[in-house]
């Protein structure tokens, strides 16, 4: 299964908002977009929908920008991936034939596997992930 480019903007960039969150730091689009590479077009509406899902708030004005509307280890990326992709319950709109029951029955068992790993991993686990140093030789 491949990770939406949506989605996985999302993420880097709610962890972004998640790592200025203890300091109370607004952080505008163009800072978020430069510190994880991701067009500042395409975050803008990304942004707008993790507003109106309600995990992140948007202050106005010259110091304006964005924030987190609640602490880190209470955002999940099952929150993230609720919002940014909807329904993804991995039911099957179609029953038919001799496979379609067990087929279905197996996407939604691993759809409440994906759910319960998601639901576990907070943005407070992702902001203090600190990437590995590189090394050039």
């Amino acid at each position: 299964m491949k990770l939406t480019v949506k989605l996985d903007y999302a993420c880097r960039a709610m962890t972004q908002l998640a790592k200025r969150y203890e300091r109370g730091l607004v952080s505008s689009i163009d800072q978020v977009a430069e510190a994880e590479e991701i067009p500042a077009k395409y975050l803008a509406q990304i942004l707008s929908d993790l507003r109106q899902g309600g995990l992140v708030e948007s202050r106005r004005g010259k110091q304006g920008g964005y924030l987190l509307s609640k602490e880190p280890k209470a955002i999940s990326l099952l929150d993230i991936v609720s919002v940014v992709e909807g329904d993804w319950s991995g039911e099957s709109a179609r029953l038919g034939g001799d496979s379609g029951e067990a087929v279905e029955a197996a996407w939604k068992d691993l759809w409440r596997q994906f759910e319960k790993s998601a639901e576990s991993v907070s943005l407070a686990d992702l902001a203090i992930h600190e990437p590995k140093a590189m090394y050039y030789i």
